[in-house]
């Protein structure tokens, strides 16, 4: 097979062309080695590994030749730089943490490396995973591999990959990598997802083990992949997925065979429509693209129902309390003395002041100060505990209509397609916030969802539909989406204009 077609592998075909000798991790890994070096230009890695995958290709092609290996065994994968990786650089794309090089491997990746899979590098991603557009990384914005079509001059405008794992959705929309690790606080795989025309899902909280994730928010943040395919997702998660006795949030619960649910169908299920969704100003092309999201499943064989989810409007402004209140405290730990950036002072309080001054961005910044705030005497019941009351009957919301007997729910995943690099960025940092309206319900109320590519809007650029899950029934959602994913086609780009 010639090198050229390795990266246009699904995961998936990857993995059996493996198995069956057709070709080997070896020229699979220079494959997407040669890829990534190509493709700088995007800045979906940070920190490449081309020597470390070659030495793990070597090891997966003596495993595969004895007839062993692992579910991933030879598959090239990038890592979102938020994930602690033993002796490699870790940053969380902050100054704040420097070169801080892990002496510990986080147990979402060590179970990767576990089946097999080669590390291609650390991805590109909004720094401290705050960011809806991959424009807040200290390593600069990662640049989508999607282009603008048909208006005059549209194609030189460069867009932005979604956030905050942008590196790991642009890294797999343009082939240089067979999957990649993500993490979702509010959003962060699925919308990511939806602007790059790949496959995303946020697994119910608990699923995936946190040790060794650099937070965000603890009560919301949750690992998961994003691939090109449903059936990809379905491979990768159950690698990642299982209990962890690190992590008190981790749940002790078996992880099923994902892979199996895809292909099951939807005949019988009943799938929600919730009216909340239909937002004001939604674009008409979103509202077209969920209207046949509804009928492709009802053709299917799934009863399509109207639900009502009516804390749905509070999701937004509860979250926007929370995250930042667990932000700020989690950020507390980085003061300049342990480890990462330092700024020399003549006094203690000098050294914490400039070294988290310097350190972190300006996104960073500005969500410290929200959530020191509404932690504060005299605000901390005002606001912090109001918002997590929300957050239950939200919850409680789901709950109902799951208990009513739907299986899963139907939604758009994003407001719109991708857009330019700098267009929200500079401007009124709620515009930015409302592009996670859609699905910052899933993480408040800890339940899986997944972003699945649906179609384009006028402009040629990627849109997804979402399905939101019960507690730990992804498997429901891999068999939705395999029926998206088969009805709307599977996304390509129409051309490697950056190589």
């Amino acid at each position: 097979m010639p090198m050229s077609d390795l990266t246009h592998l699904t995961l998936a075909e990857a993995r059996d062309a493996l198995k069956a000798g057709k070709v080997s991790a070896t020229e699979l890994t220079q494959a997407h080695v040669a890829a990534v070096e190509s493709a700088r230009a995007l800045n979906a890695y940070v920190l490449e590994t081309p020597e470390r995958a070659l030495e793990a290709a070597a090891q997966s092609d003596a495993r595969l030749a004895r007839g062993e290996g692992g579910a991933l065994e030879g598959i090239p994968l990038g890592i979102k730089d938020l994930f602690c990786t033993e002796g490699v650089r870790t940053t969380a794309c902050s100054r704040i943490l420097g070169e801080f090089t892990p002496r510990y491997e986080s147990t979402v990746t060590a179970n990767l490396w576990r089946d097999g899979a080669v590390m291609l590098g650390k991805l590109n991603n909004d720094e401290f995973a705050m960011g809806s557009s991959n424009e807040t990384s200290c390593f600069g914005p990662v640049v989508s591999p999607w282009r603008r079509q048909g208006a005059e001059g549209a194609a030189a405008t460069q867009l932005v990959p979604g956030g905050s794992s942008g590196g790991s959705a642009a890294a797999v929309a343009a082939h240089l990598c067979l999957g990649a690790t993500a993490t979702d606080t509010g959003g962060s795989i699925r919308q990511p997802a939806a602007f790059t025309g790949t496959v995303g899902i946020k697994p119910t909280y608990g699923r995936c083990s946190r040790w060794g994730v650099v937070a965000f928010a603890s009560s919301l943040d949750q690992a998961g992949p994003i691939a090109r395919t449903v059936r990809d997702n379905a491979i990768l998660l159950r690698s990642m997925a299982g209990h962890d006795p690190k992590d008190t949030t981790s749940a002790d619960i078996a992880v099923p065979d994902f892979e199996a649910a895809v292909g099951r169908g939807v005949k019988g299920l009943k799938i929600g429509i919730p009216k909340e969704y239909r937002l004001e100003g939604t674009p008409a092309e979103i509202e077209a693209l969920w209207a046949r999201g509804a009928e492709w499943l009802r053709d299917a064989g799934a009863e399509i129902v109207e639900v009502s989810l009516p804390h749905t409007k509070y999701a937004l402004p509860a979250y926007y309390i929370v995250a930042p209140a667990e932000a700020s405290s989690n950020l507390a730990r980085y003061d300049g003395v342990r480890y990462g950036h330092r700024l020399p002072a003549k006094d203690v309080i000098g050294l914490y002041e400039g070294s988290r001054a310097e350190g972190f961005g300006r996104e960073v910044k500005r969500r410290v100060m929200i959530g020191t705030y509404v932690l504060s005497a005299g605000y901390y019941d005002a606001y912090y505990v109001r918002a997590q009351q929300i957050r239950t009957l939200i919850k409680r919301d789901f709950e109902q209509v799951y208990a009513a007997g739907v299986d899963a729910i139907l939604t758009p995943a994003t407001p719109s397609a991708a857009f330019g690099i700098g267009e929200k960025a500079s401007a009124d940092p709620v515009e930015m916030y409302l592009n996670d309206v859609f699905t910052v319900t899933v993480n408040m109320a800890g339940l899986p969802g997944i972003s699945v590519p649906a179609g384009l809007d006028a402009q040629g650029l990627p849109l997804g539909l979402q399905l939101i899950g019960r507690a730990f029934d992804e498997e429901t959602l891999f068999a939705a989406g395999q029926v998206i994913e088969d009805a709307a086609g599977r996304m390509t780009l129409p051309q490697a204009w950056w190589a």
